[in-house]
């Protein structure tokens, strides 16, 4: 984490193998930072990007003793998604949910490209989480909208999971004022979330096994299973999507960026990748046919149609779904490699069984 007033201090790869005086390429293979007496890192273990205290590595750097960090919890401690997933005792799949609240959302604050929130704000919420779910409005009336902010829907339902496993559809409507459609995406795609964490922490389970023992009523199974099973399949293709993008911003194709795999309908995965310049907005793979480029920097996804999307600017880039990264970087910059149309329709992945 970023103790409290340290924020000035924290120092990325980049800016760490500068002062050390060898290349970003040079820092990353021979990983200097491994040393036993090497400060340690302040971003939190298995964080994508590394941070460390600039004024602990200069102090090392420079043969001098390495100042001592803060050790004592202040509410201004700024926390990256895996701390602040643990202060609430949640997953960091979880905390992606929460954070879009109204009441973490204005907090958020991108050290170095990493998203942080101060630990006051962390603490806050988990307090007040209980009483919001008390204080929600109940039912909902005939013909009305959906009675929360769209981008509350995933906190305030996992709430209500959090408390009780059994949590309905009936129970979401009622609690929260949903309509029975936003409750029936929400429900069985959190709850085939936490199937989701099980069985990553215990992989010796199956889905069933997963889902018996949150404590999911029968009754519910299928869905959740469903839901649980391409919840799988978006983490398994998650750091292939992210690799390609990193690969793209390093040949100076694409900004920086973590990249996000969206549920279409049909619980068919897809993801958008930005790109920098001018040209071709961004990418976009779909796990029915592969990288196309996309026309839309904004929207680049677009909506679903059930048919591979055509028009101007909109080219399929290879055969494979999931080409090397190099393969894709030369079919997007040499127009004879790609296709208006899909060169093959792939069906959406298969569920998988444990």
């Amino acid at each position: 984490m970023i103790r409290a007033g340290r924020q000035k201090y924290a120092q990325n790869s980049e800016e760490l193998a500068k002062a050390m005086g060898i290349s970003i390429g040079t820092f990353r293979n021979k990983q200097p930072f491994t040393a036993e007496d090497f400060p340690p890192l302040i971003s939190s273990e298995g964080a994508r990007v590394k941070l460390w205290d600039s004024e602990q590595t200069a102090a090392h750097l420079a043969g001098r003793p390495v100042p001592a960090r803060p050790t004592e919890d202040d509410d201004q401690d700024l926390l990256d998604r895996n701390e602040a997933a643990a202060e609430l005792g949640i997953t960091p799949k979880t905390w992606d949910d929460y954070k879009t609240h109204p009441q973490i959302s204005p907090h958020l604050t991108k050290i170095k490209g990493v998203e942080h929130c101060p630990r006051g704000i962390v603490r806050a919420f988990r307090t007040a989480k209980s009483a919001t779910t008390d204080a929600a409005p109940k039912g909902r009336p005939k013909g009305s909208g959906d009675m929360i902010p769209r981008d509350e829907i995933s906190a305030r339902v996992g709430a209500l999971l959090d408390e009780d496993p059994g949590t309905t559809l009936a129970d979401v409507q009622e609690h929260l004022g949903l309509s029975y459609a936003a409750a029936a995406r929400a429900l069985p795609r959190l709850r085939g979330e936490r199937i989701a964490d099980l069985m990553e922490s215990e992989p010796e389970l199956t889905l069933e096994d997963a889902a018996v023992r949150l404590g999911y009523p029968t009754a519910v199974h299928r869905t959740a299973l469903t839901s649980a099973a391409t919840e799988l399949r978006a983490r398994q293709v998650q750091p292939y999507l992210q690799r390609v993008a990193d690969i793209l911003v390093g040949a100076g194709s694409a900004e920086q960026q973590d990249v996000q795999v969206q549920r279409l309908e049909g619980d068919v995965l897809a993801a958008g990748v930005l790109l920098s310049g001018p040209g071709t907005p961004a990418l976009v793979w779909d796990e029915r046919y592969g990288w196309r480029t996309a026309v839309s920097r904004r929207h680049p996804i677009g909506k679903e149609t059930g048919t591979p999307p055509a028009g101007d600017g909109i080219r399929y880039l290879c055969e494979d779904q999931q080409p090397e990264p190099a393969e894709l970087l030369a079919a997007l910059t040499d127009g004879r490699h790609s296709s208006r149309q899909p060169k093959a329709v792939h069906p959406a992945g298969p569920a998988l069984h444990g």
